[in-house]
C-alpha cells in the first residue's frame, strides 16, 4: 500500500541505535559478500568489512582490474579468497554465492549499480548520495520498497559513537528543544588524483558529494527535514584548477526548518592547517552540544560535560558496516535505510540548487509529493 508523505518522512527520522558489536558466528551463518568499485573509498571500506565477525568476502569488481586484484590480495592477507571481475553485471549472474554487495562506485554511477543489485535480490550497503536527480533518488526507493534484500546507505557518521550517544541525548529532551545548528566543513581541496570529484555532472558538486553528511546529522538532530534552503558560493581560489573544475571551492547555506529552527554551514576548501577544520554543534534551550566530541554544554553553567558513549573509540565506518550485517541477519530495518537517504540527498539537492540560482528554493518544488 502507498504511503503518505507524513508516513515517509517520520519512518525515515525516527531514531534507531547503532548495533553493539557483533559476536562472532559460524562458517555456516557467514555473510557472503560481494565489493563494486574498490578505489579510494572502497578500498577502505573492504578493509573495515574483513573486520566485521560472520562476514565472508568473496568477490571484488572495478573497472580497473588491476584495483580489483589489489583488493584481492587484501582478502588474500587477511585468510580469505575473493574471485576478481570487472563486470558487475556478469559477477552477479554467475557467481550464485553472493549474499551481499558493498557499492563504492562514482557518485553518477550510483542509481544504475544499485537498481541492478536490488533488482537480483541482494541485500546492499550503498554509498552516498542516493542519486544525483530526484528523479533517479525516487526510483531507487521504489526499488527498494520492492526488494527482497535490506538497503542501508553509507551515512557512516550516524553510527560514529560519538555522533550517536550525542544524538541519543538530544532526542532523549538532554538539551531542551532544539533551537539552531552550526556546522563548518574546512579543508584542504580535493585529491587532484581524482578527477570526477572536480565534475559537477559526475559529482553533484561539493554540498552533494560531501556536505551531506553534517546536513543529514542536522537533519536527524531536529528530526524534520528542512522546508527552505538559501546560500551563496562559487570557486575563488582554485579557478580551473585543475583544469575543466565546475565545482565550487566554498558556499555558505541557511536551511530552515517548520518549527523555526535553522542550520548555519559553511564549507571550503583552504582552510590553513589546524585552523577551523570540521565542528557539528546543535543548540538548544537548555544548551548546546558538540556532536563529534560527545561534549554537552548546559547554557547556564560553565562546566561541560562528557557524555557517556558505548563502543568509544571504534571507526565510524566500521560500526556502519556492522550494523548493516547486524540488519541483514535479524531482517531489521537499517538506521540510513533508503528513505533516509532520500531526505539527506534531497535537502542537498536543494541547497545546490538555491546556491546555484542564487534564490530562496523550497523542499515542496524540488520534492513535491513523495
Amino acid at each position: 500500500m502507498r504511503r503518505t508523505r507524513r508516513e515517509f518522512l517520520t519512518s525515515s527520522l525516527a531514531l534507531t541505535s547503532a548495533p553493539s558489536i557483533l559476536k562472532g558466528q559460524t562458517r555456516s551463518d557467514e555473510l557472503r559478500v560481494a565489493f563494486i568499485g574498490v578505489g579510494n573509498r572502497g578500498s577502505f571500506l573492504l578493509r573495515q568489512m574483513l573486520k566485521v565477525p560472520g562476514v565472508r568476502v568473496v568477490a571484488v569488481c572495478d573497472l580497473d582490474e588491476e584495483r580489483a586484484r589489489k583488493a584481492a590480495q587484501l582478502v588474500a592477507d587477511s585468510g580469505g579468497s575473493a574471485r576478481v571481475w570487472t563486470d558487475y553485471r556478469r559477477m552477479l549472474d554467475e557467481q550464485k554465492e553472493i549474499d551481499a554487495v558493498v557499492q563504492a562506485v562514482y557518485d553518477w554511477a550510483h542509481k544504475d549499480v544499485n537498481l541492478t543489485v536490488l533488482e537480483m535480490g541482494k541485500h546492499l550497503y550503498a554509498e552516498k548520495p542516493l542519486a544525483l536527480t530526484i528523479e533517479d533518488c525516487r526510483m531507487t526507493v521504489r526499488a527498494a520498497r520492492q526488494a527482497k534484500g535490506i538497503m542501508q546507505v553509507g551515512f557512516q557518521l550516524r553510527y560514529d559513537p560519538n555522533r550517536n550517544a550525542s544524538m541519543k541525548f538530544i532526542h532523549s529532551g538532554g538539551i531542551g528543544r532544539v533551537l539552531l545548528c552550526h556546522g563548518m566543513r574546512h579543508g584542504g581541496d580535493l585529491p587532484r588524483d581524482i578527477p570526477w570529484y572536480f565534475d559537477r555532472e559526475k559529482s553533484g558538486d561539493i554540498l552533494i558529494d560531501q556536505g551531506i553528511h553534517i546536513l543529514d546529522l542536522f537533519t536527524w538532530a531536529i528530526g524534520k527535514h528542512p522546508v527552505r534552503a538559501m546560500g551563496s558560493g562559487g570557486t575563488n581560489l582554485f579557478v580551473n584548477e585543475p583544469p575543466g573544475r565546475t565545482v565550487m571551492d566554498n558556499y555558505s547555506l541557511i536551511l530552515e526548518y517548520p518549527d523555526g529552527q535553522r542550520v548555519n554551514f559553511s564549507h571550503h576548501y583552504f582552510d590553513p592547517p589546524r585552523f577551523t577544520g570540521i565542528k557539528e554543534r546543535v543548540f538548544g534551550s537548555e544548551g548546546a552540544i558538540d556532536l563529534a566530541e560527545a561534549v554537552w554544554q548546559p547554557r547556564t553553567e560553565r562546566q561541560a560535560q562528557k557524555l557517556d558513549v558505548p563502543n568509544a573509540g571504534q571507526d565510524a565506518t566500521y560500526m556502519a558496516l556492522a550494523a548493516f550485517v547486524d540488519c541483514v541477519r535479524n531482517q531489521a530495518k537499517p538506521l540510513t535505510d533508503v528513505e533516509a537517504a532520500f531526505i539527506a540527498t534531497a535537502q542537498a539537492i536543494m541547497g545546490t540548487r538555491a546556491i546555484y540560482e542564487r534564490r530562496i528554493v523550497s523542499w515542496d518544488e524540488v520534492v513535491k509529493e513523495a
